[in-house]
């Protein structure tokens, strides 16, 4: 069976209730699977991001996509992790500007673990476990948020995510009528 390969999906805006409910475990992998994690992939880099979550495009699946490599000149590392989940975090915390493709230019910062040991199943359906620190702990962390249904401004105080959430209101009134 042919799957069409590399379509870039559109991303949901906040508020949308679909970002805020829990996404399924998946069961068994599938080939619509691994495509749907190309798109995401291909989606991503469009936008351009570093991570992204199934449930940001409409998808409820536990599955997200990231590659955090920023440096001009180095080979991308993307990542596909179906059904991750953070095994253990540092006592350590740290601060990231953290944005969202979901909630396009509003950025704020927010304290996480600094270091998370993470257990996944890859493409081919291998287990791995990782540890990840730095911007990549940060964007594994947000990203395993959404599959919860959590976005960054959930950790913000009530007035400010009041506030990014009524320019995302704006914005998405703004684009229905372009």
């Amino acid at each position: 069976m042919a799957y069409m390969t590399d379509m870039i999906r559109p991303i949901l805006l906040h508020p949308d209730p679909r970002l805020k409910k829990p996404a399924a475990p998946i069961a068994d992998l599938s080939d619509a699977l691994r495509a749907l994690a190309d798109d995401m992939l291909e989606t991503m880099y469009d936008a351009p991001g570093i991570g992204l979550a199934a449930p940001q495009i409409g998808v409820l699946q536990r599955l997200i996509v990231m590659d955090c490599v920023k440096e001009e000149g180095e080979a991308p590392r993307p990542m596909v992790m179906f059904n991750p989940q953070v095994v253990a975090t540092s006592d350590t915390q740290s601060v990231y500007e953290e944005g969202c493709l979901s909630i396009p230019e509003q950025y704020a910062e927010v304290t996480r673990p600094a270091e998370v040991q993470v257990r996944w199943i890859d493409r081919d359906g291998h287990q791995h476990e990782q540890e990840f620190s730095g911007l990549w702990a940060t964007c594994v962390q947000h990203e395993i948020d959404h599959l919860d249904g959590k976005l960054f401004i959930d950790y913000l105080k009530p007035l400010k995510r009041q506030m990014i959430t009524r320019k995302m209101v704006k914005l998405k009134r703004e684009r229905a009528r372009a």
